[in-house]
């Protein structure tokens, strides 16, 4: 069993790569973890985590990892380097956190200041409104939404910021495991709604070199 990791991508894209680990087994996790621990100016994320792997992992593998479980993520070595702007995190209940909490840390991770703000459907719509001023002063507003993912539209209208739906499976009946949520946002009357999951560390890298001298001197020129 071989394993090939990207070291380049760092310097390529500006971002390392990350692991996903549904589905690995155990042996096979142990021999990434084991390889790239040693590696410490690199900082790694790793994604989809399960507690049942974590703790199964031999205790001198999982004490290196910063574990969550709630966003089932870990980093080892430490952080990326601070990036400019800011990133809301918005979910329409509770039952969307785990969707929220994995953004969040991979833009922790990513060296990106963000809030997460938890529970403002437009079930009741006045607990959006409450915070919408809060919401209009990031950069960059990621929505995070199951059941009709309403939100996702309603935030596009009211935030003239650049928006990100993440459609999560949060649901019954006819939400159909997600899918509705997933429609409904690429079907967005919101202008310019993004449906992605990683679009906000390349936007802010984007916004982060205009903000340098040598960007605006480049934009002027």
């Amino acid at each position: 069993m071989t394993f090939v990791y990207d070291y380049d991508r760092l310097k390529r894209l500006g971002m390392p790569e990350a692991i996903f680990c549904q589905g690995k087994d155990i042996a096979s996790l142990s021999m990434i973890i084991h390889e790239l621990k040693d590696r410490t100016d690199h900082p790694v994320l790793l994604t989809r985590l399960s507690s049942a792997q974590y703790e199964t992992l031999d205790i001198s593998l999982s004490s290196v990892l910063d574990y969550e479980p709630v966003s089932a993520t870990a980093i080892l070595n430490g952080t990326m380097p601070p990036r400019p702007g800011r990133v809301a995190i918005v979910t329409a209940g509770t039952a969307d956190l785990r969707v929220a909490r994995e953004a969040q840390r991979t833009l922790n991770f990513s060296g990106v200041v963000c809030s997460l703000i938890v529970d403002v459907g437009v079930a009741g719509l006045w607990r959006l409104l409450d915070r919408i001023d809060d919401i209009r002063s990031h950069d960059v507003v990621i929505a995070v939404a199951g059941m009709d993912a309403a939100m996702a539209s309603v935030v596009a209208g009211l935030v003239g910021k650049c928006i990100i739906g993440v459609p999560t499976s949060v649901g019954y009946g006819v939400a159909a495991g997600g899918s509705t949520a997933l429609h409904s946002m690429l079907a967005s009357c919101g202008q310019g709604v993004l449906v992605t999951a990683c679009g906000a560390i390349r936007i802010l890298s984007a916004m982060g070199d205009e903000r340098t001298p040598a960007g605006q001197a480049a934009a002027v020129a």
